[in-house]
């Protein structure tokens, strides 16, 4: 059985008191927070066998070697990829973006080819193809929502024609929480034109449900560790091996190379030839063991749990006169995040009255500006919610939300 509070044991940062007031934490869609067995596997990495990989032969590289490896195993696993090889480790969601731009779309579309994106998409996964548009002459179109913040399936036929070489988007909205229909978005769009590659930003749906990449039948995958219990400064980037192996290095260096002579080089096999010079070995390990945290509590109850905690907030912050929720109202089509509005009251004000109470949320447009511009509204602030997330801490979000409504009346 699932209980958060048990779970918060194991998290360091929420035992102590800050100025005598316990941590409510509620901006768990930037970064989570860090159990105790991820710690220790970065800590035993550091102290116990500090070596790089792939290059020495003598015990404590070999194991360096080994559980970094064995971390990509698990990612793989966790993610139902077919293969361990269609891995690629990254510095976070942003870098693996970065990649598909610079070593897929740059190669392969010119003038005339398009680009399909959603109006909801993080700056991360928005202005490659907007600046590809204004480089290269190729036409970046916008699939927008409605006003409940859902797309709706039936625009595609307006969108992807046989120039689509590309339709990426967002597996979760970080400001709306829509969970978008991915495997019937990609059924409807191969039909359509079967050589478009699909590229799925997964960085708010991996942590906080099950998936599976295979059953999806998209292209391309990508996500962040620091979002799923794990260390800053690792990434992934997940794509079948065909479009890996056509796909050139994104960096030159050390460990992306087999051989290296004076007029020729021979890059690497996937998915080495794409982790130049030495990795965040200590950022994989670490990414390994929140795989397994995840995996013992189950991506199922991880997932009632955001459930049943964005019920609760909703029917909570729904109370309190003038604030708006933007988004989706059913808490089965949203993800654990919350964004909202106060009226005559900016968000900035929010967090700071807030921040008193050790109450941290999210201010801003949240890396969404286009979506925030298309709904007419300004920065919005934002609560988001995790594995450690309890009904007290919404009590508190709603009880120092009600003090900024009095201080501001």
């Amino acid at each position: 059985m699932f209980d958060a509070r048990t779970v918060r044991r194991d998290f360091p940062i929420l035992q102590k008191p800050i100025n005598g007031k316990p941590l409510i934490y509620l901006d768990s869609a930037a970064t989570s927070l860090k159990p105790r067995p991820v710690l220790d596997a970065i800590n035993d990495y550091y102290t116990r066998y500090t070596a790089n990989i792939n290059r020495g032969i003598y015990k404590i590289s070999e194991e360096a070697t080994e559980r970094y490896e064995q971390a990509r195993k698990k990612v793989a696993a966790f993610i139902h990829a077919k293969d361990a090889r269609e891995i690629v480790f990254t510095r976070n969601a942003t870098e693996s973006l970065n990649l598909v731009y610079y070593s897929w779309a740059k190669e392969q579309l010119s003038h005339g080819d398009e680009v399909v994106g959603t109006i909801m998409e993080h700056h991360s996964n928005f202005v490659p193809w907007q600046q590809l548009s204004k480089e290269r002459g190729v036409a970046f179109r916008i699939w927008n929502v409605d006003k409940r913040g859902l797309l709706d399936s039936h625009d595609l036929d307006k969108y992807i024609t046989r120039k689509t070489k590309l339709l990426t988007f967002t597996a979760v909205s970080n400001v709306l929480g829509t969970i978008n229909p991915i495997k019937n978005i990609v059924k409807k769009v191969k039909r359509v034109h079967p050589s478009c590659i699909i590229l799925i930003d997964a960085a708010q749906m991996v942590p906080h449900m099950p998936m599976n990449v295979q059953d999806w039948g998209a292209d391309v995958v990508v996500f962040s560790g620091h979002k799923m219990l794990g260390p800053t400064g690792i990434g992934v980037l997940w794509a079948k091996l065909d479009i890996l192996g056509n796909m050139p290095p994104y960096q030159y260096g050390g460990d992306m190379i087999k051989e290296v002579h004076v007029h020729e080089t021979v890059f690497n096999d996937v998915p080495h030839k794409f982790e130049a010079g030495t990795p965040d070995i200590a950022g994989a390990i670490g990414l390994g063991a929140a795989v397994d945290y995840l995996s013992r509590l189950g991506m199922e109850q991880v997932r009632n749990h955001e459930k049943e905690m964005t019920k609760y907030a909703f029917n909570a912050l729904s109370s309190i006169k003038g604030l708006s929720i933007i988004g989706p109202k059913d808490e089965k089509k949203r993800g654990g995040v919350i964004a909202f509005t106060m009226k005559g009251i900016h968000p900035h004000d929010i967090a700071q009255v807030l921040d008193e109470d050790n109450v941290c949320i999210r201010v801003g447009f949240h890396c969404a500006q286009p979506l925030h511009e298309f709904f007419n509204i300004g920065p919005t602030a934002r609560a988001s919610f995790y594995i450690y997330t309890t009904k007290e801490d919404i009590d508190s979000l709603t009880s120092s939300l009600t003090k900024v409504k009095k201080m501001f009346a």
